[in-house]
């Protein structure tokens, strides 16, 4: 079963608001998604989960969060578009293809860590051209050239990249199941999508103590 966290538009709008108050002026989205797939690789390097809980694509310009993205583009994931509009803006104008902060949305989905990981991210690229950015990314090993269309990454092949071994890569994947099963209790999911998610994390479970004794 691949891994799949659980995306959090609160998380993914307080990360976009921190670089957008550290630019302190409107920003080309391509940059906005390049810093934030950095930044949620570098948590997924330290902190073993990323910030946002995105899918991620291979898009010509480099790895993309692909709900992000959707937002930015107007598109409704997951009924988070409307809060997403009251925080950001997008602005496609003359080419322009610029996001801008319209309100602040605070901090209190992040953590200290996570917003450290932002900041460090701003720091090494909020300077740069977004294409140059983008360029880097490619040398990224999940990355491959789409041409033209999108190919969805794999986190396990994200976190291989960073250096994770297989034993930590079934870890955060079992961590990742309970996160889905306790999301699914709280957020109210029938007992049928709760009872599929649990006989996963089971299987999940069972299939670890067999191949690991």
């Amino acid at each position: 079963m691949p891994i799949q966290f659980r995306f959090h538009p609160e998380k993914a709008i307080e990360a976009a608001a921190v670089f957008l108050k550290l630019h302190d002026r409107p920003m080309k989205y391509l940059g906005l998604l390049k810093m934030l797939y950095i930044a949620d690789r570098i948590a997924l390097k330290r902190i073993e989960q990323p910030i946002t809980g995105d899918r991620y694509v291979s898009m010509d310009y480099g790895p993309v969060l692909s709900g992000v993205y959707d937002l930015i583009k107007g598109k409704p994931i997951d009924n988070a578009l409307p809060l997403w509009s009251k925080f950001i803006a997008t602005n496609n104008e003359q080419n322009e293809h610029l996001v801008s902060l319209l309100n602040d949305p605070g901090n209190a989905d992040i953590c200290e860590e996570e917003e450290e990981i932002i900041q460090q991210v701003y720091q090494d690229f909020g300077h740069l051209d977004p294409f140059l950015v983008a360029e880097w990314t490619h040398d990224l090993p999940e990355w491959q050239d789409p041409h033209g269309s999108a190919i969805p990454i794999a986190v396990e092949d994200i976190l291989k990249n960073v250096g994770k071994s297989d034993e930590e890569i079934g870890e955060i994947q079992e961590s990742a199941i309970r996160e889905a099963y306790l999301d699914g209790v709280l957020m109210g999911n029938s007992d049928e999508e709760i009872g599929e998610i649990q006989q996963s994390a089971i299987r999940e479970a069972y299939l670890d103590e067999v191949l690991n004794g």
